[in-house]
């Protein structure tokens, strides 16, 4: 039997669009992350070794926990608490993992008389210090910002969030789930490229082995 009382609608407030625009920012952000690396990639000629390549897919799956809970805003109009747990989970999974990652490539590089593993896209310096440590850098602050959001999430889970029309909401969201799929498009296919058919990179990979097979192939 239906109920005949209309549905409670959803509160209001500040606290779950902030949380929203949190999930834009930190997908959009670790999607441009990798999205530079691809550029320097592509257009300056670095090719990224075994472990740059393992950093950018995890980069790209911290962004996708994200975008879980941006899709989810923009479906339903609101962010469940189960929605946050994954969502968030995933992310936190991703940026720990990767924090590790970069840690393991960029210690050595820190170390008097080190050398890192591997070269591409993580062996340059911003501010005097390489790649590799700004990306355990903002892998490390991303793990602290996941904890808590995931530790406030109860206090924004269920708020309306303006997403059903045109609007800032909307764009933001859409802007972030477009460009994370465009990244990761384009990065299976560098990979794929790099890898050729092979089941392994080389620690410091020169060329792009699907061309150079298809060149053995062809005789």
């Amino acid at each position: 039997m239906e109920s005949i009382l209309p549905e409670t609608p959803l509160e209001g407030g500040l606290l779950g669009r902030v949380q929203y625009w949190f999930a834009c920012f930190f997908a959009l952000g670790w999607t441009g992350v990798a999205g530079v690396g691809l550029f320097v990639q592509l257009a300056l000629g670095e090719q990224p070794c075994p472990l740059c390549v393992v950093q950018r897919m995890l980069m790209l799956l911290a962004a996708t926990g994200a975008a879980y809970i941006v899709r989810t805003a923009l479906t339903q109009g609101a962010v469940t608490g189960r929605d946050y747990m994954t969502g968030w989970g995933l992310a936190l999974v991703a940026v720990a993992v990767g924090s590790f990652a970069s840690w393991r490539q960029s210690v050595p590089r820190v170390l008097p008389g080190g050398r890192g593993h591997g070269g591409g896209v993580l062996g340059g310096e911003v501010l005097g210090l390489h790649l590799g440590v700004w990306a355990w850098v903002l892998f490390q602050a991303s793990v602290v910002a996941v904890g808590v959001v995931l530790a406030s999430a109860h206090a924004t889970a269920d708020r309306a969030v303006p997403t059903a029309g045109p609007g800032p909401h909307r764009a933001a969201g859409l802007l972030a789930l477009w460009l994370l799929g465009l990244v990761a498009a384009v990065s299976v296919v560098a990979v794929f490229l790099q890898e050729g058919l092979h089941w392994f990179l080389p620690d410091d990979p020169r060329r792009y082995e699907f061309f150079h097979d298809l060149r053995i192939l062809g005789g």
